[in-house]
C-alpha cells in the first residue's frame, strides 16, 4: 500500500497551521481529535448561510436539509449501512441512553444482560441500570493482570438462553485491545442475543465496515473522528422497527428519528459530511476509491498502517520500565494507538510534568473507573494516557519518548 503522505494529511487539519499549537505535540486524541478542514468549513458554511429551520421551501432552508441528507447518505454509505440506519444524537452516551431506555420498555421476567468491565462508563452503566426493572445483568469480566476479555469466557454467560443484549467495545479507552467483533457478535446471535458495540475508541483509527461486523447496533462519536460534537449510532433496521420509539409520536414511521427523542443539531449534522470529504480524499490521494465503502476500507487500511507503525517505537521504549505498567497488549498490530500507563504516583502529575516538555496528554480515569478497579488500579491515581492517531508524526513520537526518558521512573 502507498505510504501515508502525512505532510498532505496535516494540511487538511487547521489546528496544525495555528501559531499558538505550534510546537505541541497532541497525545489527547482519545479525547477528541482536531476537525478535519472540510469539517470546519462546513460548519461555518452552515452557521453563517444556513442557520434556518431545514426543509422549508425557501432557498436557504432547502439547502440546509439538504446538507443535512448528504451527511447521513454518504456516511452510511461509508459505514456499509442503508442511511435510514445511522441516527445523530447529541454524543454516545445519550445514545446509548436512549437505546438502554427502548430496551427497557421490551423487558420480560427472567431477561439477562451482559456487560464487561472492561468499557468505557457509556456502554455499561445504561445497560446496568436496567436492574432496577427486573434485568439480571451478567458481567463478562477481563484478566484482571493482561486486561484481556476472553470471548470463550462469555459462552457461559450466554448457555441459558436469557441473555437479551451483549454490550461490549470494540476496543477500550484504556486496555485498547482490538477485539474480534464478528466472532462475538456470532457468539450472541446463536444465542439469541442483540449486541451493542461502543465504537468510540476504535472508530477514529478507520471507520468499520458495520455491515459486515454482525452487531445490532454501533456507536461512535463524531468529534473523535475529526468531526463536530456528535454521537452517530448505526442499528440494524430489524432491531430498530422492533424496539418502541423513543421520539415524538408523530416521528415513530421514521427510524432515525425513533431515537432522537430530542431535536437534532442541524449544524453539526450538516457538518458530519466533512468527514466523508475527509475520508474520500484520503483514500483517492493514495490510490484508492474516492467514495463509498471502498474509499472509508482504503482510508481505514492506510490509518491502521501508519499507527501501527508509530506505536512499534512508543512500546518498545516502554518495554523496559519496570515501574510503568502497559495496560494492554505489547503488539502494536493488536491495539489502538491509545497507551494508557500506570505510575507508582498520580497520573495527572505526570501528565503536568509533560507539558512543558510540548506534550498534550492527560492523567485520570476516564471514565474507565470500573475498568482500572477490575484491574487493581486506584481511579483516584488513574493512568497517563498517551493517544495518537495517523496525523500524528515520527518526529512527535521521538519527542514523547524524550518527555518520557525525563518524567517517568525507570
Amino acid at each position: 500500500m502507498t505510504p501515508l503522505d502525512t505532510a498532505w494529511v496535516r494540511a487538511q487539519f487547521p489546528a496544525f497551521s495555528v501559531p499558538a499549537l505550534q510546537g505541541q505535540a497532541f497525545f489527547e486524541n482519545a479525547g477528541g481529535s482536531y476537525p478535519c478542514r472540510a469539517v470546519v468549513d462546513r460548519l461555518t458554511r452552515f452557521y453563517t448561510e444556513r442557520k434556518v429551520q431545514p426543509y422549508a421551501p425557501y432557498e436557504a432552508s432547502r439547502l440546509a436539509g439538504e446538507e443535512m441528507d448528504e451527511a447521513r447518505a454518504r456516511l452510511s454509505a461509508l459505514l456499509g449501512i442503508a442511511p435510514e440506519e445511522l441516527s445523530f444524537g447529541p454524543s454516545t452516551s445519550a445514545n446509548t441512553y436512549v437505546l438502554a431506555s427502548a430496551v427497557r420498555r421490551t423487558l420480560r421476567p427472567g431477561d439477562a444482560i451482559v456487560v464487561t468491565d472492561q468499557d468505557h462508563e457509556a456502554n455499561q452503566g445504561a445497560w446496568r441500570r436496567l436492574a432496577e426493572d427486573g434485568a439480571e445483568i451478567r458481567e463478562w469480566r477481563m484478566d484482571p493482570a493482561t486486561g484481556h476479555l476472553d470471548p470463550d469466557a462469555l459462552a457461559p454467560l450466554l448457555a441459558d438462553g436469557r441473555v437479551r443484549v451483549v454490550a461490549f467495545t470494540h476496543c477500550s479507552n484504556v486496555v485498547a485491545e482490538i477485539h474480534d467483533v464478528p466472532r462475538i457478535c456470532a457468539m450472541a446471535r446463536a444465542a439469541g442475543a442483540r449486541t451493542v458495540v461502543d465504537g468510540v475508541s476504535y472508530a477514529p483509527h478507520g471507520l468499520p465496515d458495520v455491515g459486515a461486523l454482525g452487531c445490532d447496533a454501533y456507536l461512535f462519536s463524531a468529534y473523535k473522528t475529526y468531526g463536530p460534537h456528535q454521537g452517530l449510532m448505526a442499528i440494524r433496521a430489524e432491531w430498530g422497527w422492533e424496539l418502541p420509539n423513543q421520539g415524538h409520536f408523530f416521528n415513530g414511521d421514521s427510524l432515525p428519528k425513533r431515537f432522537t427523542p430530542a431535536g437534532p443539531d442541524h449544524a453539526q449534522i450538516a457538518a458530519c459530511a466533512g468527514i466523508a470529504d475527509y475520508l474520500e480524499a484520503l483514500s483517492a490521494r493514495h490510490g484508492g476509491p474516492a467514495s463509498g465503502a471502498g474509499a472509508a476500507r482504503h482510508a481505514h487500511d492506510l490509518m491502521r498502517g501508519r499507527e501501527v507503525s508509530l506505536l512499534a517505537p512508543l512500546l518498545e521504549a516502554l518495554a523496559g520500565r519496570n515501574a510503568v505498567r502497559l495496560l494492554g497488549p505489547a503488539d502494536p498490530a493488536c491495539r489502538a494507538p491509545t497507551v494508557a500507563l500506570e505510575l507508582p504516583g498520580p497520573a495527572e502529575e505526570a501528565a503536568r510534568a509533560l507539558a512543558p516538555h510540548g506534550i498534550m496528554a492527560g492523567g485520570g480515569d476516564f471514565y474507565a473507573v470500573r475498568a482500572l478497579r477490575a484491574l487493581g488500579i486506584d481511579p483516584a491515581k488513574g493512568v497517563l494516557r498517551l493517544s495518537f492517531t495517523h496525523y500524528t508524526t515520527e518526529e512527535e513520537i521521538d519527542r514523547l519518548i524524550r518527555a518520557l526518558d525525563a518524567v517517568l521512573p525507570r
